[in-house]
């Protein structure tokens, strides 16, 4: 998705919370009408709301996507390897930016084939369009849940809003999926950093054994198991097994 297109979704999404009563794309542009009729006081509010809406937005997508599984997995690596800031932090957060964008590509061409494209035609409502652009989102979350048989949290979220039981998961509402499938992404990122930490703690007792028999008591064991931990991450290619299972934990 073009971030034009990101951007008129972001708009599209958040316009009738603050308000919005037109929104336009062409081309190069986007152009948004706020319902601002009235007093000065609801004009301030009304942009006020806007535009605090879409500061938080950007967090709040990252939430409804794969970027959480990812940058925890992949800081947990780090942690484990022991290199201290390497990668850095810029370039953990990029890498698991650009693999959202490529787990989430089949998500966002539905939201632009079904919403954005028939709004910007004219084909259907705002409020249609809305309605559309939820159900990818939604459709990606409940088979994350549903696929690893993590039901538990959609319960809990369920019993503390006191919501009836449903038949189709997909009739609750986006504010039980969306915390429900948060913390289903926390506890399966901290299940596979868990796996990832195991060899190189592996690593880590065997030189701090082999150190303490040789009466070799001086010597940091990091400066002998991180040489290792490198040699071994490097003989069974360890980024391309890494990232092929990050993003295979999602199919």
């Amino acid at each position: 998705m073009r971030p034009l297109k990101f951007i008129f979704l972001l708009l599209l999404i958040l316009a009738p919370l603050a308000g919005a009563q037109e929104i336009k794309a062409g081309p190069g542009e986007v152009t948004l009408k706020l319902g601002l009729e009235g007093e000065s006081f609801s004009k301030a509010v009304n942009v006020f709301l806007m535009l605090t809406l879409l500061s938080l937005a950007p967090g709040i997508i990252i939430l409804m996507t794969s970027f959480t599984r990812i940058v925890i997995v992949l800081s947990f690596f780090r942690q484990a390897l022991g290199a201290q800031q390497i990668p850095s932090g810029r370039i953990i957060n990029g890498l698991a930016l650009f693999l959202t964008l490529f787990i989430m590509q089949p998500t966002w061409q539905r939201i632009s084939d079904e919403a954005i494209k028939p709004y910007t035609d004219k084909q259907i409502t705002q409020q249609q369009a809305i309605d559309r652009a939820i159900v990818p989102v939604k459709d990606f979350m409940l088979n994350q849940m549903l696929k690893g048989e993590r039901e538990d949290e959609l319960l809990l979220f369920m019993d503390l809003a006191k919501h009836p039981e449903v038949e189709d998961p997909h009739e609750l509402p986006m504010l039980i999926i969306i915390p429900a499938f948060i913390l289903s992404e926390l506890k399966i990122a901290f299940q596979m950093g868990f796996l990832v930490f195991l060899p190189f703690l592996v690593i880590d007792m065997v030189v701090s054994t082999v150190l303490m028999s040789l009466g070799m008591m001086m010597l940091p064991p990091a400066m002998v198991s991180l040489p290792m931990k490198l040699l071994l991450f490097i003989l069974v290619d360890g980024w391309t097994l890494l990232v092929s299972g990050i993003v295979n934990s999602f199919n």
